[in-house]
């Protein structure tokens, strides 16, 4: 007796987009298909809640979630994919093995990476902040210059050590420089020969006003409160070069800090970089229903971050944001449903009702129903949104009271080295 084999959806990239995909269509798509979900790890990571590991708000495992908590369907693969043939519909990867698995609808979902060739230098002198990795390692660095500062004799050295450059005015640069602000007026009573005079936290930004994503009054609001809080911020300053401890900008001047953070700069994944692929900056060209290409017969799909995505409310592309991601994926699981049944697909349109943004530990900005506000309403908003994606009662449960009592409790200074007791 023939078995008959079982139609497949892979979605390739395991991050918001990706798993808030896969639970919707575990409950919508026909019994006899197969979810997949291909990620390199296995959790998902709340990238916006990265900052305040920096500032250690957060401890690493509150802004992560296994996916095997959140999805029980879908079959995950912790791989890293290295090529997909969209021709005869396979997808090649590997972990301890090499494997490939065919797939009769395939979405991609796989987000960015940092692109550490879009300025000279930036690899080898600037810090990305993209993983939990990443914001362990910046916090590190931070109490390192912090340690450096104290038992140095120059004050100059002492000045530059404690120092630092932010590069991108965007979501991720405005939260980490308010998260650093507050670590370090917070830990810098701890260090002797610190002040919080000679501590400065600086924000490189290519655009006119922080957050454009954001309306040009909340951008304004977040700028007010920076520069209340001693935060410098260079608006329509661009990088041109990022040496040792100094970065040049495009009008010569230069701007020298020991640590020099980069939130900017992205590409795609190399399986993106595909000629079967319409691509634009590096991104999935997809049409108002997240269709990729011209074909009647749908079944290559994108969303998240590494795509550009139509808004048919607006005219214009989607935000990279974990709002828009959210509403993409929702749409997108009912669009795929409707492909597979021979019915018409629905164009992704979407209009938020409100802005959030974390500016430091316990401050936020928030615009919902045009009403704008500030502090630590808008921080509790910011924190409840958040708290809502945390998969399990139990686990949304703890982490409501770890995280409430860690916006009431000092700064944790402690050198996080993970050395292995065999390297001492």
């Amino acid at each position: 007796m023939d078995v008959i084999e079982r139609k497949k959806v892979v979605i390739v990239g395991g991050g918001f987009s990706g798993v808030v995909l896969a639970q919707k269509l575990e409950s919508s798509i026909p019994k006899d298909w197969d979810i997949y979900l291909l990620s390199k790890t296995n959790f998902i990571t709340y990238n916006p809640l990265l900052p305040e590991v920096i500032g250690a708000s957060l401890l690493p495992g509150h802004v992560q979630a296994p996916h095997r908590l959140m999805l029980k369907r879908t079959k995950i693969r912790m791989v890293t994919v290295d090529n997909i043939d969209y021709a005869n519909k396979v997808v090649h990867y590997h972990n301890d093995v090499v494997d490939s698995i065919k797939f009769d609808q395939i979405v991609l979902s796989a987000g960015v990476k940092v692109n550490t060739d879009m300025l000279p230098g930036l690899e080898e002198h600037a810090l990305p902040l993209k993983t939990v990795g990443d914001a362990l390692y910046i916090r590190n660095q931070v109490i390192e210059r912090l340690e450096q500062a104290t038992i140095h004799s120059d004050i100059e050295r002492r000045k530059k050590l404690t120092t630092f450059v932010i590069l991108g005015g965007g979501f991720s640069g405005v939260e980490t420089a308010g998260e650093l602000e507050d670590f370090i007026s917070s830990a810098q009573r701890y260090y002797k020969n610190v002040t919080r005079e000679n501590c400065r936290v600086i924000i490189v930004h290519g655009t006119d006003r922080l957050i454009p994503e954001l309306s040009e009054k909340l951008s304004a609001n977040t700028l007010k409160n920076f520069k209340k809080r001693g935060i410098e911020v260079h608006l329509n300053a661009r990088a041109n070069l990022i040496e040792h401890e100094k970065v040049t900008l495009a009008s010569g001047e230069v701007i020298e800090g020991a640590t020099i953070i980069c939130t900017i700069g992205n590409t795609a994944h190399g399986f993106i970089a595909n000629e079967f692929l319409p691509t634009e900056r590096g991104k999935v060209k997809t049409n108002v229903d997240m269709s990729v290409g011209d074909s009647d017969e749908k079944w290559l799909w994108a969303l998240g971050d590494c795509s550009l995505v139509p808004n048919a409310k607006t005219g214009q592309l989607c935000p990279p944001t974990a709002q828009f991601a959210d509403r993409q994926a929702k749409a997108l699981a009912k669009n795929i449903v409707a492909s597979i049944k021979g019915k018409d697909t629905t164009p992704f349109g979407y209009i938020p009702s409100g802005m959030l943004a974390s500016i430091g530990h316990n401050k936020a900005v928030a615009e919902i129903y045009g009403i704008r506000f500030s502090g630590i309403l808008a921080f509790m908003i910011w924190r409840a949104v958040y708290l809502g994606k945390i998969p399990t009662f139990n686990r949304k449960v703890r982490l409501f009271f770890e995280w409430t009592w860690a916006m009431a409790s000092p700064k944790d200074i402690a050198h996080l080295g993970f050395k292995r007791s065999i390297d001492d």
